[in-house]
């Protein structure tokens, strides 16, 4: 069906098409949406003080997996001592 021109379809398959639109369609807005809500929480942190650029590394940093941030951070630590960048 990947390359059956769009007049060979059956109407079930016009059906689930649209469907499928549909939902990444609500799916697009539903993203939208909670983008602007973090981008308005990081905005009432920063009126709390707090620094957003490091809040976003803390975010990140979170979802990483404890393991393979360690060895990342060990592996820049060799690369700025190999610099000259630190002790």
């Amino acid at each position: 069906m990947e390359d059956a021109p769009i007049t060979n379809l059956t109407e079930a398959s016009r059906d689930k098409l649209r469907q499928t639109v549909a939902r990444i369609e609500r799916l697009e807005e539903e993203k939208r949406e909670v983008a602007e809500q973090i981008k308005d929480i990081y905005s009432e942190a920063k009126a709390f003080g707090f620094d957003a650029k490091a809040l976003r590394s803390v975010v990140r940093i979170r979802k990483q997996d404890r393991r393979e941030r360690e060895e990342q951070e060990a592996m820049l630590d060799v690369y700025l001592m190999a610099m000259g960048e630190i002790d």
